[in-house]
């Protein structure tokens, strides 16, 4: 997959346990703006609505003049038994689903979603400090 723009915060605000791959219900323009680049995933989740996935706050830029809501709600595009097993998961076990990734695959649109639980203030203090760490070893050992 080639990757068009990634969803930074994704990995520090949560636990990602499993990541699925689904395509995604655009407008023309939207295609054009997202291969040019103007797309922003950062405050972007997924949520169930009539038995449907749909992803929200996805920000794509606005193509040349037309006209059009800039962060609509996408359908996503998903198989039956991967979207009943999504909201047994979401509703048995509290599951978050982000979207992580977008990218073109085959000439198409797919986004990357992540499967996983929203982290604590003290999970993300403590992945911090792991980072911090890693990197002052890693920087000792490239010296010594």
């Amino acid at each position: 997959m080639k990757q068009i723009a990634k969803n930074k915060v994704a990995n520090y605000d949560y636990q990602i346990d499993w990541q699925l791959t689904a395509g995604v219900s655009l407008l023309g323009w939207e295609v054009k703006s997202i291969r040019a680049g103007n797309v922003n995933l950062k405050s972007s989740f997924c949520y169930f609505k009539d038995g449907e996935l749909f992803v929200s706050n996805i920000h794509v830029g606005q193509y040349m003049n037309v006209p059009g809501d800039l962060t609509r709600s996408r359908k996503l595009l998903l198989t039956k038994a991967e979207l009943r097993k999504l909201f047994s998961l979401k509703e048995k076990e509290r599951i978050s689903i982000i979207p992580q990734i977008i990218g073109w695959q085959n000439g198409k649109i797919k986004i990357v979603l992540g499967i996983g639980k929203g982290k604590t203030k003290y999970d993300k203090r403590q992945t911090i400090k792991e980072r911090d760490q890693k990197r002052k070893i890693d920087s000792f050992l490239k010296n010594y």
